[in-house]
């Protein structure tokens, strides 16, 4: 009996100590990947800024690198496009940066918009005096479009290499044809004849109205490339639509005989080029300053003025309740509170990157800002997208800025009920029999299709929406609601065609939107120095990721002796079906 009660107790204390060895160890593990790739960059005194757009990420919002990505191998690192445009300005004035090393192969953005946006930063940093130097071996549309802020662009002399250049396309899909043979028919209710989300499962082609906005917006995207092309290369439209159409660009030296490119270099010679530009006499002693670490550099020494100018960034569909990687209406209402409370935020940029969702999301969404907007300013930045939704919930605001290719307006909203009866008769063989207490009891069973008086039903409530949708942006721009009908059915406009309509204020960058708040506030020559500017949402920290990746919750500690130690290391950081939606129906990318 004694040696059982040994047994029994060196047990019991083994586990102990095993549990305790095992929490310090778990920690340790998070400590130790929670510092990979942080800490305070190294930055030399004199060297060349490196923009390896194929190792960065312009996004809206800078985020730390998911740890399991690293051990991976994956290094792309997320920029937000404030903190690059902020980073690049600030190295036009710094003498540690001799000039910009621009490499825009494997270009990887949230959209066209923010390009653009990073392009006009390159150009303002060359009124410096200093240069942009950029490099290429497979252009492509996009890419191509931010080499041309560049004062030279060079290209690999290197045969075999992609041209992609081949101006703005995309793709419609139908599926009606396909869903007819699985026994589907999808039931949708809209209000806007442009509205097309929702076509692609009705019809087995484009309808007119469809087809005419999308080639309108494909064609205004390429107006606002080609114009910025044509510019700094000083050639004509014409001429570029013509080789792009005659697909004449196909060599290096195509682009060079056709003034595109400004030499064809090996890497030798290339290395030998940018080491005469350092005034270097090797190219061992040039110092290559790599973007990230650059951002990470300035990001490390925040603002200390006490006054704040917020900027708050919508990205992403916009959903009910509190989805965090979403704009989720209940957690936005919270954010938007509690930034209205908080009395040193002088001014708000609302930064929206969305092509809208959920109709009560956006109410909810809406109606703090439109409190907020009685308390301090609120100004309205649009990126890639702000349509339907994301107009919803920023019209009202008191100005609007928006890049030239932001897709936006979108004025319309919809619903789609699918309905499987004849999928589970013709397809599945499986008998479904309805039982409910009233004859619309099973209205959204998805096993039957609306009678008339269901149709009816919806197609009021769709109206009713479009037509509060119509009031919110009659009363938020100053139109009548026949003008802002007539403009509206659903279409979809590009920041510059929404600028000529009343849609937006003013074509500009989140800086414009973040210097015009500060005159707002009180600060008529806009010095954004005495300002702190803070982002809303806080992205994730490197913890909460590893966190989550581990457990599938952020919080993984909750409900255990341990939670209050979760709670202190959270934030600790190594540098210190029937729903009525408002939604756009496809997404645009620029390659």
């Amino acid at each position: 009996m004694k040696d059982f009660v040994k047994m029994t107790l060196a047990v019991i204390c083994g586990l102990f100590i095993m549990g305790i060895l095992g929490f310090f160890m778990f920690f340790g593990f998070i400590g130790t990947m929670a510092t990979l790739g942080s800490g305070t960059p190294a930055i030399p005194r004199s060297g060349v800024l490196f923009m390896d757009m194929s190792k960065i990420a312009i996004s809206e919002q800078t985020k730390e690198t998911d740890p399991m990505s690293m051990i991976k191998g994956e290094d792309t690192r997320i920029i937000g496009l404030w903190d690059a445009v902020q980073a690049i300005g600030k190295a036009a004035s710094d003498p540690a940066v001799q000039y910009i090393f621009l490499k825009t192969d494997g270009l990887s953005a949230s959209g066209i918009a923010p390009v653009e946006e990073l392009r006009q930063a390159l150009l303002d940093f060359r009124k410096s005096g200093k240069a942009v130097v950029a490099y290429t071996e497979n252009p492509g549309t996009g890419s191509y479009y931010l080499s041309t802020a560049a004062d030279k662009i060079y290209m690999g002399s290197y045969k075999g290499g992609s041209n992609m250049m081949t101006g703005v396309g995309t793709q419609m899909v139908f599926l009606k044809d396909l869903l007819d043979k699985l026994g589907v028919n999808v039931q949708l209710i809209r209000h806007g004849k442009y509205k097309s989300a929702g076509e692609m499962y009705i019809k087995s082609q484009p309808s007119p109205e469809n087809l005419l906005q999308t080639q309108e917006m494909v064609n205004s995207i390429w107006d606002n490339l080609a114009a910025g092309i044509c510019e700094s290369r000083e050639i004509s439209r014409s001429r570029l639509d013509e080789m792009i159409d005659h697909l004449e660009l196909n060599t290096p030296e195509d682009f060079l005989n056709n003034n595109l490119v400004d030499g064809l270099l090996t890497k030798e010679e290339l290395k030998d080029k940018l080491t005469d530009l350092a005034v270097e006499s090797r190219y061992a002693d040039l110092k290559m300053i790599p973007f990230y670490d650059y951002v990470a550099a300035n990001a490390l020494n925040p603002s200390s003025a006490k006054q704040k100018i917020a900027i708050i960034f919508a990205e992403g569909e916009i959903v009910d309740g509190y989805e965090k990687d979403e704009v989720a209406g209940d957690r936005f209402a919270n954010i938007i509170a509690s930034v209205r409370a908080d009395s040193t935020v002088k001014a708000v940029v609302l930064r929206v990157a969305s092509p809208g969702g959920s109709v009560v999301a956006s109410e909810k969404i809406r109606t703090e800002i439109d409190l907020m907007r009685k308390d301090k300013p609120v100004i309205a930045s649009y990126g890639n997208y702000a349509a339907s939704g994301g107009y919803w919930i920023s019209n009202s605001c008191d100005k609007i800025f928006s890049d030239p290719s932001t897709l936006t307006g979108s004025i319309g909203v919809f619903s789609m009920i699918p309905d499987f009866s004849k999928t589970a008769e013709k397809v599945l063989h499986v008998g479904i029999t309805n039982v409910g207490s009233s004859c619309h009891s099973d209205m959204y069973s998805l096993m039957r299709p609306f009678d008339n008086e269901e149709y009816a039903y919806m197609q009021k409530s769709v109206d009713d929406i479009y037509e509060a949708f119509l009031s919110n942006v009659s009363a938020g721009r100053g139109m009548s609601t026949e003008e802002i009908d007539e403009i509206a059915q659903g279409r979809v406009w590009t920041g510059s065609d929404a600028l000529k309509i009343g849609l937006v204020d003013e074509l500009g960058s989140l800086s414009d939107a973040v210097r015009y708040a500060a005159i707002a506030a009180g600060d008529p020559m806009a010095d954004l120095s005495s300002w702190q500017i803070a982002t809303y949402p806080k992205p994730q920290t490197t913890i909460e990721m590893l966190l989550e990746t581990l457990t599938g919750s952020t919080d993984a500690l909750a409900g255990t002796p341990f939670e209050s130690v979760g709670r202190a290391f959270r934030n600790w950081d190594a540098a210190s079906s029937e729903k009525v939606y408002a939604r756009m129906p496809y997404i645009l990318e620029v390659k």
